[in-house]
């Protein structure tokens, strides 16, 4: 199928990692290919150097959009991240040229079925549930689109026929750039008005864009939404869809459960009666948090209705681990449960973390220093959920001095330390938390490289 392009010429349009999925994929292909972004080359430093690197290397327009660049090329991809109303892409489409968004792109060349997972947040995890689950279920999956791993990727696998599944995420934005978008099932977890990046004129046009799924559903397709946020929305309740609603509310105590079809909680288990009825153990959990656990709902609603066996999702429930650096069971160590939430860096998210588990924890916390913050406004959190309080890092002596009398405190003097230490004070049923409320870049590259180091310390102790 993608023969097609081969040798064509082709503009790439923005250099974050979408752009350099893309020219991996085009470079495959033995196309002619030219890049363009809109920062000027001393912003682009690092890209520039990985460009070179690369046979052929592609020509470059640097700093500014040329209209030639998008008459001359045959096809014009843009990354999500680019706006597409950008006046060059006009251009090119009054040209006759092929112009598409990467999502577009990869959507108009996958030929598997797409599970879309819809809405406003929740999206990665629930995508990773899902994709988990069909994995036990042994099929072939694979899982994107997110910056990291864009839906582009999956037309650059080696073994990309042998896939069964796309579960792809699918933001507001990424449905701004395509008409058609149909998968064979799609999931609505919730739907917040906001008004995404100057991307949408009113918060209206955001909504309607992204309920655009949900309106092309056709009878033979499925679509999966939260009761218990989303039974009043029209759009979903008049989709020609198979519709299945999740609730973490009992459908018996609600009074609905002849009038609907789904999953829904009740006396301490899941219940699901999509094809047939089938009921889930929820005592052991690794997953933590009321959010999550209503994300496991909607992905076993998902698996349902796909037909996925009811032991895979037993063991999803039992085994899923999160998704990397958020709230991420790593490990138990001799009765001691180990969390990785290192992409937590302010302190407003380590209050929503900390508040995701029901009893006190031993938290690991700090990194970089930046004036200004309010710790005092985090000490009642901080006293109800932490029995031992492990700061490390450049900010620790300015969180103890408002913070160390709130719990038991210790500072440490390297990040190796702090985990030794934390091991140390912990006891058989206790929960040892990293969650820095704060940058990581003081010792780190990033919060990734924090957290990939914290579970590889975990598995030295």
């Amino acid at each position: 199928m993608m023969e097609k392009y081969k040798g064509k010429k082709v503009l790439i349009v923005g250099l974050g990692k979408t752009g350099f999925a893309l020219i991996n994929l085009f470079t495959q292909l033995g196309c002619d290919l030219k890049v363009t972004d809109i920062k000027p080359i001393f912003d682009l430093n690092k890209q520039v150097k990985r460009l070179k690197k690369i046979n052929p290397t592609p020509t470059m327009t640097l700093g500014e959009h040329k209209d030639e660049d998008f008459i001359e090329a045959d096809i014009i991809v843009y990354s999500s991240s680019v706006d597409p109303n950008l006046p060059q892409l006009k251009v090119a489409r009054e040209h006759g040229r092929q112009v598409y968004s990467d999502f577009a792109f990869a959507y108009e060349n996958c030929t598997k079925p797409i599970v879309a997972v819809c809405g406003s947040h929740g999206r990665t995890i629930i995508s990773h549930m899902i994709g988990y689950t069909l994995k036990l279920d042994r099929k072939n999956v694979f899982v994107g689109g997110t910056s990291d791993e864009p839906f582009i990727n999956f037309l650059s696998l080696q073994n990309k026929e042998e896939i069964d599944y796309c579960v792809i995420e699918v933001s507001p934005q990424q449905l701004q750039t395509v008409e058609s978008f149909k998968p064979v099932l799609a999931v609505y977890p919730n739907l917040e008005e906001k008004n995404l990046l100057g991307r949408f004129k009113t918060s209206s046009e955001y909504l309607d864009t992204a309920l655009k799924v949900a309106r092309n559903l056709g009878p033979e397709n499925y679509l999966v939404a939260n009761f218990d946020k989303l039974a009043s929305n029209s759009v979903l309740r008049s989709s020609q869809a198979q519709t299945f609603w999740y609730s973490r509310k009992s459908f018996v105590t609600m009074g609905v459960i002849s009038e609907i079809q789904g999953t829904h909680f009740h006396d301490k288990r899941i219940h699901s009666n999509i094809h047939f009825h089938s009921e889930f153990k929820v005592t052991d959990m690794r997953i933590v948090g009321v959010n999550n656990r209503e994300n496991l709902m909607a992905a076993i609603t998902a698996c349902k209705a796909l037909k996925v066996s009811d032991a895979a999702i037993q063991q999803c429930i039992e085994k899923f681990p999160g998704i990397p650096h958020r709230l991420e069971f790593v490990v138990e160590k001799n009765g001691v449960r180990f969390y990785n939430d290192s992409k937590s860096e302010t302190m407003d998210e380590l209050k929503v973390s900390l508040e995701a588990f029901k009893d006190p924890v031993i938290l690991i916390a700090g990194g970089k220093e930046i004036e200004g913050i309010p710790f005092d406004k985090y000490a009642n959190i901080i006293r109800e959920k932490v029995r031992v309080l492990v700061l490390v890092g450049e900010v620790k002596e300015s969180m103890n001095r408002i913070l160390g009398d709130v719990t038991q405190t210790y500072l440490v003097g390297s990040f190796d330390e702090s985990v030794l230490l934390a091991y140390q004070k912990s006891r058989t049923g206790d929960t040892i938390l990293l969650c820095p409320g704060n940058e990581s870049t003081d010792v780190f590259r990033d919060f990734e490289e924090k957290g990939n180091y914290y579970k590889k310390l975990i598995f030295q102790l």
